[in-house]
């Protein structure tokens, strides 16, 4: 019987060449802490290092046959890792920009769901403050916004001079912007 750890790295790994799993083993505790340790250190996350670990040495027992080491085994096992340790970082970048842009798409999809409710009511606040407008102020208010009629139009409808229109339709402005401050201000604090 074999005392496998007499014999070095390399007369290892062509006994694993040809399937000596007790060669595998000799390897495996060699070097399984020094690589758990350094994978570790890259990932900080102990059980993603495990995983790696492990993952590395079951694709050299899979790959055995194939297998051909030109450097020390054990550069070649800190190669192996810093190469998935990459992947596992870049897979997590990954991940972590997209659920940052999912956050953005939901705050820019919440904003403007509350940007809607705030001014529908705002509006329902301007729908009061001109119910409670003169009923003729009122009118020609309603008729210059939500209509969209001119002055001269207004003044024609209603019988009155451009002036008394343009006059009613200042004051209440007036009125209008002096609810809607207090409304905003009070709304904004």
């Amino acid at each position: 019987m074999k005392t496998y750890s007499c014999f070095t790295d390399s007369e290892l790994t062509t006994f694993i060449h040809n399937g000596d799993r007790q060669a595998f083993t000799e390897l495996y505790n060699r070097y399984w802490e020094q690589v758990l340790y350094f994978a570790i250190q890259k990932t900080s996350d102990i059980g993603v290092a495990e995983d790696i670990v492990q993952d590395v040495f079951v694709s050299l027992w899979k790959r055995k046959a194939e297998l051909e080491i030109s450097s020390e085994f054990k550069n070649y096992l800190i190669v192996s890792i810093k190469y998935r340790v990459l992947r596992f970082l870049s897979r997590e970048r990954t991940k972590r920009l997209a659920e940052e842009s999912n956050m953005l798409d939901y705050d820019v999809l919440d904003d403007s769901t509350q940007q809607y409710l705030d001014f529908e009511e705002l509006q329902t606040t301007l729908q009061e403050m001109i119910s409670k407008l003169p009923e003729r102020s009122a009118l020609i208010y309603r008729m210059n916004k939500e209509d969209g009629m001119s002055h001269r139009d207004i003044a024609k409808e209603m019988g009155m001079s451009e002036k008394a229109v343009n006059a009613s339709l200042v004051r209440t402005k007036k009125v209008l912007r002096a609810g809607l401050n207090t409304f905003l201000t009070g709304f904004l604090l």
